[in-house]
């Protein structure tokens, strides 16, 4: 049976010192897997949907640990590409504490994802059946080659009229603001859902406007799209903050609650929102979506690693109101 969901990406090894350590003072790191396209075809597994990840991994320990993670979590890995060569790319992830912000340092230069090449992957076959496609601005900024199969999945996901959304997601030590918005400009005729943030809005595509709502109005005058998300963080600690997002769509503002979340570890929890927006669009229902991509996202900033290990019931619960009592 096809896969509702295609993402494709990369996924890393992350390795972290636990305790709030920094890495010069380090003796062990906890190991977890993470990718934003991996992210999200983890969360949208985790809420019921069948899903699938299209990557290249180094055919060694550390590529098949990314692999067999991804499924256990539920995600079909079949069309990831394998070779012998290269090495698969790894992220270590300082946690911080008021004042000190989280950080982390990329070891990924040459990994087997960012020399993927156009003809790799068998576009048209990955796409039979599937209805949506999800990737992010982070896959192009890894290599020319990788933003050129980005835009051969695009064009191919079009072609078989599988639903697009775009994370927009800048990586500013990936590649600088001309190349991402030169990229991200032209995959815009091939997106149907963009989401993205004020701030990465402004570096990519120079678009500035005096509030959010404004700013999505200008996304869609200036490209094809159908439906613009913007999420919102608020910041006043590093492991607390105020989570909420917006949605607009031909000319309409949708809104959701916000929730004031404990971070327990951040990373992922847009690729939730973007799982939740996806899983409810695939209903056809842009604030179900809207909804269930903020709660979903809110609960994945309590949970350890990448990874959003939530279930739908307790993602339901949570937009019913549930408190924080001890669940007996």
């Amino acid at each position: 049976m096809a896969c509702e969901v295609v993402t494709f990406g990369e996924a890393m090894v992350r390795l972290n010192p636990p305790h709030f350590a920094r890495l010069e003072q380090a003796h062990q790191l906890d190991l977890q897997i993470g990718g934003a396209e991996l992210n999200t075809a983890v969360g949208l597994s985790r809420l019921g949907r069948s899903t699938a990840w299209v990557s290249r991994l180094t055919n060694n320990p550390l590529g098949r640990v990314i692999a067999n993670r991804g499924r256990e979590a539920g995600v079909c890995t079949d069309s990831v590409v394998w070779t012998e060569e290269d090495r698969v790319g790894l992220y270590f992830l300082e946690f911080g504490a008021a004042p000190r912000a989280s950080s982390v340092l990329y070891d990924r230069k040459d990994s087997a994802i960012s020399r993927i090449a156009p003809g790799m992957v068998p576009w048209a076959k990955v796409f039979q059946g599937v209805r949506w496609f999800h990737v992010t601005g982070i896959t192009p900024a890894l290599s020319t080659s990788a933003a050129e199969t980005t835009r051969e999945a695009l064009q191919a996901a079009r072609a078989a009229n599988v639903k697009t959304s775009i994370d927009l997601n800048y990586r500013a030590k990936l590649w600088n603001q001309a190349d991402a918005g030169r990229w991200m400009s032209a995959f815009m005729e091939f997106c149907d859902v963009l989401i993205t943030t004020e701030e990465d809005t402004e570096r990519v595509f120079g678009i500035q406007g005096q509030d959010y709502e404004e700013v999505s109005a200008k996304l869609t005058k200036r490209f094809p799209l159908k439906i613009v998300a913007i999420t919102l963080r608020e910041n006043p600690l590093v492991w607390k903050n105020s989570w909420t997002a917006i949605a607009y769509q031909g000319g309409s503002v949708f809104r959701t609650r916000s929730y004031e979340v404990e971070i327990v570890d951040r990373l992922g929890a847009g690729d939730s929102f973007a799982a939740g927006l996806i899983h409810g669009l695939l209903d056809d229902d842009l604030q179900k979506g809207l909804d269930y991509g903020v709660a979903a996202s809110a609960i994945k900033h309590s949970i350890p690693g990448d990874f959003a290990w939530i279930n739908r019931q307790e993602v339901e619960s949570l937009l019913k109101g549930s408190g924080l009592r001890i669940s007996r």
